[in-house]
């Protein structure tokens, strides 16, 4: 007999108890109570709040499910009206819910030995088909090497080389007048959540990255480096975040007016890859050499540590900077391959996510609370990946087994089996240990040459 019930039926109530695990676990109703969500009257935020965290998973846009009849609560002006509110702190909200994902849920899992990174880039937002969104600004698209209409996604997240968590962001325009198109709404409140916003996408990149790293240091997030690619890769930089306790790794750029001390002399990057002896043949890493970056605010000379890599795609070299001089050329390299997991977040959260497309909404306060939402399924899928393939989130009692598991070796394995052989064929056969171990040794003679090295058996 079929069943009448439809096939996504399963599948819609199982993605249901997942996301309700998640807002429970992690008390999404009480970090947005925290982060000044509240309403006089109404459908409460929380209710809202999920829907929209819902509908992506539903396979329907909003016209379609409101469409349909499923939402009798709300209408759809009550979710705009919720994404347009200026009050509602989400940077706050997104900060509170990382820090406590990472506290509570992933180092636990996470060695104490294991480096845990911060990391910042940058990708495109972009509204190209737009022309009244509030602070709209011409951005350059670096991947096809045009300007198009949107904004700046300055992003921060942490990772520990596994699982990838968003902290902040901030919806970049652009920091000179002549490239905005639209200008923001002089009806915000000054005191509001949503003008700090419009004031901070504004500034430079370079400075709404620190107000990111000072926002961050009292959720008491842990991670030894930062890191971040050749766009932010200047020595001003630098220093500045080795003021906030952290080492940067970093790419650096062919610059030819940055320098860096080296044997008492200026050179430029080009200049220092021509002057040291680089590693013959097809070596990965072929050089590294210490170099002074300027002075702190102390007058105390800052030294780090370039390392030069041959690019495998352009038979060229890369060059890979650490304020941690004590750190292997390898590790170096290592270290900075985390870099590549915000990529991979920033292509989910566009191909899959529906970032900057699932609402059209025209005031900056809309596309602050969108984005959130987004990073908060990311992070709901993140967690959800970590648990399926991480065997540790079993408790104590995987680390029992795994102990046993790697105090067994293949040698010892065998070796036991062997003896179980023995006392069976004396106890069962009757046999003499004499003939036991005359046939154990014909068995044994008779092995091939991969399994005696291996019993490492004298041939």
């Amino acid at each position: 007999m079929n069943s009448i019930l439809p096939e996504d039926f399963f599948e819609e109530k199982q993605i249901q108890s997942q996301i309700g695990d998640f807002f429970k676990t992690c008390q999404i109703g009480k970090l947005l109570k925290q982060a000044n969500f509240n309403k006089d009257k109404g459908v409460p935020c929380l209710q809202i709040f999920r829907f929209i965290f819902m509908l992506i998973f539903t396979g329907k846009n909003l016209y379609q499910y409101l469409l349909s009849g499923c939402c009798e609560q709300f209408a759809k002006d009550t979710i705009y009206r919720f994404l347009n509110s200026s009050r509602f702190n989400w940077r706050k909200f997104l900060f509170s819910l990382s820090s406590t994902i990472i506290r509570d849920t992933v180092l636990p899992l996470t060695s104490a030995d294991r480096e845990k990174v911060l990391i910042f880039d940058d990708s495109l937002y972009s509204r190209n088909r737009s022309k009244t969104v509030e602070l709209l600004a011409k951005v350059f698209d670096h991947v096809e090497h045009k300007y198009v209409f949107g904004f700046r996604m300055l992003t921060l997240g942490w990772s520990d080389g596994n699982t990838f968590l968003p902290l902040a962001f901030s919806l970049l325009s652009s920091a000179q007048e002549k490239n905005r198109i639209n200008e923001a709404d002089t009806r915000i409140d000054s005191r509001s959540n949503g003008f700090k916003l419009r004031r901070e996408c504004i500034k430079k990149s370079t400075e709404v990255m620190f107000d990111l790293l000072d926002q961050v240091a009292p959720y008491d997030v842990e991670a030894r480096y930062l890191l971040f690619d050749s766009w932010f890769a200047y020595p001003k930089v630098i220093l500045g975040t080795l003021k906030r306790n952290l080492h940067v790794v970093c790419m650096l750029k062919r610059m030819p007016n940055v320098f860096y001390g080296f044997l008492g002399e200026r050179m430029n990057l080009q200049q220092l890859y021509n002057y040291i002896y680089k590693k013959p043949g097809k070596a990965k890493i072929l050089a590294s050499k210490i170099v002074e970056l300027g002075k702190d605010d102390n007058g105390e000379i800052v030294k780090a540590k370039i390392v030069f890599v041959r690019d495998r795609r352009s038979k060229k070299w890369l060059a890979l900077l650490t304020t941690d001089i004590n750190l292997t050329e390898e590790d170096v390299v290592r270290i900075y391959g985390k870099r590549w997991d915000i990529e991979v977040f920033f292509k989910m959260s566009k191909s899959f996510l529906k970032l900057a497309r699932e609402f059209q909404g025209r005031s900056y306060d809309s596309m602050v609370a969108h984005t959130t939402i987004v990073f908060c399924r990311y992070m709901m899928l993140s967690l959800e990946s970590r648990n399926n393939q991480d065997p540790r989130t079993l408790g104590n009692l995987f680390y029992i087994c795994c102990d046993e598991i790697q105090d067994i070796s293949f040698t010892q394995a065998v070796l036991l089996i062997l003896d179980l052989l023995k006392r069976s064929l004396i106890d069962f056969l009757l046999l003499s240990e004499q003939k036991v171990n005359e046939f154990l040794d014909h068995f044994c003679a008779s092995l091939s040459v991969l399994f005696k090295k291996r019993l490492k058996i004298s041939m």
